[in-house]
């Protein structure tokens, strides 16, 4: 893909600090992008040497999901919106924490609602936006111990559908990216604690629990699903809408 395809527009990305976000705020400021860097903590250092800004907000609070929206619009018009933002934790359901589940809820499907909610009308007025949901394979399917976060991600599925019915007249399109696991700081995290919930080694819980479904025996680098949100923010792929891309390693093939 020509390296200016995202010349000229504005992205907005939440969870950009690290992992699939930072990845994907590279990815589009090489291509041209002006991009905004959200995460709860400092990112300020990668924005400014993306060329971009960064804004922080805990995306538990509506209230700062909001005013982040509006911090976003008052530096001009946003295009892309990434809803990436995510967070795990791992226990079974009767000892699944209701505070958490609450946040998880907030976090990974109450704040991309509110983004989409008030960026949305500056697309529908320029006649040309796109929303990219960063999902899950446990968007799709379910894994125990993870009521929370799949919840969440089944949700947010529901919701890009949902909006690209709505959107798609307005040259808007909606997509959910459906990964497997990536190796990011977060999923290094679920090794360790899937293999404390397990009773077994993090080598085990790779090989017999994140990679035993799948057919490709890896786990999903950054920068692949990157490059996947970037041709879905271009214009190549402005007939994709309402969609459900998965990057799964084979897992739902079975």
């Amino acid at each position: 893909m020509e390296s200016t395809c995202l010349e000229g527009k504005t992205a907005l990305i939440t969870g950009a600090g690290s992992g699939i976000g930072r990845a994907i705020a590279e990815t589009f400021a090489r291509a041209g992008a002006r991009v905004i860097v959200h995460d709860l903590k400092d990112a300020a250092p990668l924005a400014e040497a993306l060329g971009g800004v960064f804004l922080a907000a805990d995306l538990a609070d509506p209230e700062a999901v909001r005013r982040l929206a509006a911090e976003a619009l008052a530096l001009g018009p946003v295009d892309i919106l990434v809803n990436n933002a995510g967070f795990q934790h791992i226990a079974p359901v009767e000892d699944f924490p209701e505070a958490v589940w609450e946040r998880m809820l907030q976090v990974m499907l109450t704040a991309p609602f509110l983004l989409i909610k008030h960026l949305l009308p500056g697309m529908r007025a320029r006649g040309w936006g796109r929303v990219l949901n960063i999902a899950s394979i446990h968007g799709l399917v379910a894994s125990p111990y993870k009521a929370g976060y799949i919840s969440a991600k089944h949700g947010l599925v529901g919701l890009t559908k949902a909006v690209a019915l709505e959107a798609g007249a307005f040259g808007i399109t909606v997509n959910a990216i459906c990964p497997a696991y990536v190796r990011t700081p977060l999923v290094e995290g679920q090794i360790a604690d899937q293999a404390r919930t397990l009773g077994i080694s993090e080598e085990d819980v790779v090989e017999k629990v994140m990679l035993a479904p799948a057919a490709i025996k890896r786990l999903i680098a950054p920068e692949e699903v990157a490059e996947y949100a970037l041709f879905l923010a271009s214009d190549r792929a402005s007939a994709i809408t309402g969609s459900v891309q998965v990057i799964d390693l084979g897992w739902t093939a079975r």
